[in-house]
């Protein structure tokens, strides 16, 4: 996990989990890499035992994405590779590599912020998360804080682009990179 312990916590909310989601994609922005950040709860335990945020400057990594990390981490912490008892939330609709990370992990529920139009992988574009054939699908609930997630994003791709446009680098104009 990133520099601290997994902590107890009291508040439960999905609006508590996405808010410390929101300031893991904060420091990828202050790191200049696309916002998007993502925390695991462990709802056995009540600990979050992973947090992350895009890495794929800093790693010249293109799976370096929130989710993929996070999920690195909370198998290191269990020492394995299901993840049955936890919640992922992340301030962007997975996109298709990350959804299929979730579904091989078996994580039981994604709670996520702004939607992805151009790469989301729950409803947006692709509905690997929804897809009941799948061996493994887990409850989704979209929206949560979507416009701070949404905002940081637009605000991260004006900048790079000098006040022009608002557009992600796969076309998206909430910056859908991941």
């Amino acid at each position: 996990m990133s520099d601290e312990s997994p902590a107890f916590l009291e508040d439960l909310s999905p609006e508590h989990f996405m808010a410390e989601a929101l300031k893991e994609a904060r420091r990828a922005r202050e790191a200049e890499e696309v916002p998007v950040g993502a925390v695991i709860f462990d709802v056995e335990s009540g600990r979050v035992v992973a947090r992350s945020h895009n890495q794929r400057e800093l790693l010249k990594d293109p799976t370096a994405h929130a989710e993929i990390l996070a999920i690195t981490q909370a198998a290191d912490y269990y020492k394995s590779w299901r993840l049955t008892d936890c919640v992922l939330y992340v301030t962007l609709e997975p996109c298709l590599m990350c959804a299929g990370a979730i579904v091989q992990a078996r994580i039981p529920e994604v709670v996520y912020g702004a939607v992805d139009p151009k790469a989301g992988a729950h409803c947006s574009v692709f509905e690997v998360l929804a897809n009941s054939s799948n061996n493994h699908f887990p409850r989704v609930q979209g929206g949560i804080l979507a416009d701070e997630s949404a905002e940081l994003l637009r605000g991260f791709f004006r900048e790079r682009r000098g006040g022009g446009g608002i557009r992600g680098e796969s076309g998206s104009t909430n910056g859908s990179t991941g």
